[in-house]
């Protein structure tokens, strides 16, 4: 039985959303294509941003090095933190409240949409990598926006699941980053030890 308290987020933006999936209807279907593969697959890039990131601090000191240890930490963090406000909206996805077609099959009842979990890993990831390597950080926020913008294409979410996804990552980011300086000393004995090559090119 459905709960009398979930929220249902089709009042909030629910014409935004339909709007955005009958354009995705009318879009030719390699455009879809290449969204579908983006939101399956992009939070790899984040990944892939984050080892990127780590092999230019190897150089750079154990400040930097740090940062971009702790980025994982973070998102980590993050998703935790997002799965307790998922659990406490009950915010029922879009596809199963708003009659319409979407790119992608509609997720099970109970997978709560409320925050944006891809959201809000995508914005942690990308904070955290602008606090530790500006340049990777600066290729990683736009994709968190196009991260965050696929999920209402394939009709996943809510727009405003999305915004709050993106603000719950990047404020939990913002707080947690500039306290991975503190893990500098740990970072300096490690160098000390047979793990140096992880921080250290030297």
């Amino acid at each position: 039985m459905t709960d009398p308290l979930a929220f249902s987020g089709a009042s909030v933006d629910g014409g935004l959303y339909t709007w955005v999936t009958d354009l995705a209807n009318r879009s030719p279907h390699f455009v879809n294509q290449v969204v579908s593969l983006w939101t399956d697959l992009g939070l790899g890039l984040f990944a892939v941003l984050m080892i990127v990131a780590w092999w230019r601090a190897r150089g750079d000191g154990s400040v930097r090095m740090a940062r971009v240890l702790a980025s994982p930490v973070i998102v980590v963090a993050a998703y935790a933190v997002n799965s307790v406000i998922k659990s406490l909206v009950d915010e029922q996805r879009p596809c199963q409240t708003i009659h319409t077609v979407t790119v992608e099959a509609c997720p099970a009842v109970g997978d709560w949409s409320f925050p944006s979990n891809h959201s809000v890993i995508a914005a942690a990831a990308a904070i955290a990598l602008l606090y530790a390597d500006r340049r990777i950080g600066l290729i990683a926020i736009p994709a968190a926006l196009l991260m965050a913008a696929s999920r209402v294409w394939v009709g996943a979410h809510y727009p405003h699941d999305v915004v709050a996804g993106l603000l719950v990552g990047a404020v939990l980011a913002v707080i947690l980053a500039p306290l991975a300086t503190r893990a500098a000393p740990l970072v300096d004995r490690l160098s000390t030890t047979r793990l140096r090559p992880l921080v250290s090119a030297g």
